[in-house]
């Protein structure tokens, strides 16, 4: 990329970090305002002193170190068989056969609905956490992946076997490149949905957690809590999201963008 080209770019990625930063500061007035305005929300300094006070104690650094050590394996162990599974569902009609009933039956089922049949089933411990943290994960991801191979151009294919490629490298060099913007796309989805499910996980009798603290400062009705709380999981959240948008854009860095 010559120098003349990277300029532009380099100007438009400074207007849109300029936005982004004003976005915040924007979103901080509103909350003032709010805080100002209604009797039962705490202020943005309320809560960082409270945040600082749970950081003091080590109280927020271990909740949140086990709530990302769920997020993280069940968001894993969700990617690890969807992937797979999806790639199975789209290359195979015999396969797609197979899982496809399931896969729309369960997603049906929110993944919330299955705790109290997980808790009967696995106990109390990390296993019934992870688990409903793994299955919002999978689904969400295995339906992309299996998008993304039906959606193949098959004139790419056809040019393939034209030239003599034979089915396994057709598949790997065609179909798993073409197929990665929608996988990373759908880990992207699984990622938010494996969040938006760890409150309702660590519900089950856990001890630390980001949903634990978040339970546990509602029954003393600790405001600064919940909201240190919620900022945490946001914040982690986002940042494991920019890491997963990078690495799509690493990946798919042949794709035209606008």
């Amino acid at each position: 990329m010559s120098a003349v080209q990277a300029l532009p770019r380099a100007r438009r990625r400074g207007r849109l970090l300029a936005l982004n930063i004003a976005s915040a500061l924007a979103g901080l007035g509103v909350w003032w305002l709010w805080s100002a305005t209604a009797e039962n929300v705490p202020t943005p300094a309320e809560v960082a002193k409270r945040m600082g006070e749970l950081f003091a104690d080590g109280t927020l650094e271990a909740d949140i170190l086990a709530s990302l050590q769920r997020v993280l394996i069940g968001f894993a162990l969700g990617c690890a068989v969807a992937i797979p599974v999806g790639f199975l569902m789209g290359w195979y009609a015999t396969a797609r056969a197979v899982f496809e009933p399931w896969v729309q039956f369960f997603r049906t089922v929110p993944p919330l609905a299955l705790i109290p049949l997980v808790v009967v089933l696995l106990g109390i411990g990390e296993e019934p956490k992870i688990f409903v943290i793994y299955v919002a994960a999978f689904l969400s991801c295995v339906i992309a992946t299996f998008q993304g191979v039906v959606d193949v151009d098959k004139t790419l294919i056809n040019a393939a076997r034209v030239l003599g490629a034979p089915t396994r490298t057709i598949f790997a060099r065609v179909v798993v490149p073409a197929s990665m913007p929608y996988i990373l796309v759908g880990m992207r989805v699984g990622l938010g949905s494996a969040w938006g499910t760890l409150v309702a996980a660590e519900l089950v009798a856990a001890q630390e957690g980001l949903g634990y603290r978040m339970q546990n400062a509602q029954i003393y009705v600790d405001r600064p809590t919940i909201f240190a709380a919620l900022i945490c999981i946001g914040v982690l959240g986002l940042l494991m999201d920019r890491v997963l948008l990078l690495v799509e854009r690493r990946a798919t860095s042949w794709q035209e963008r606008r």
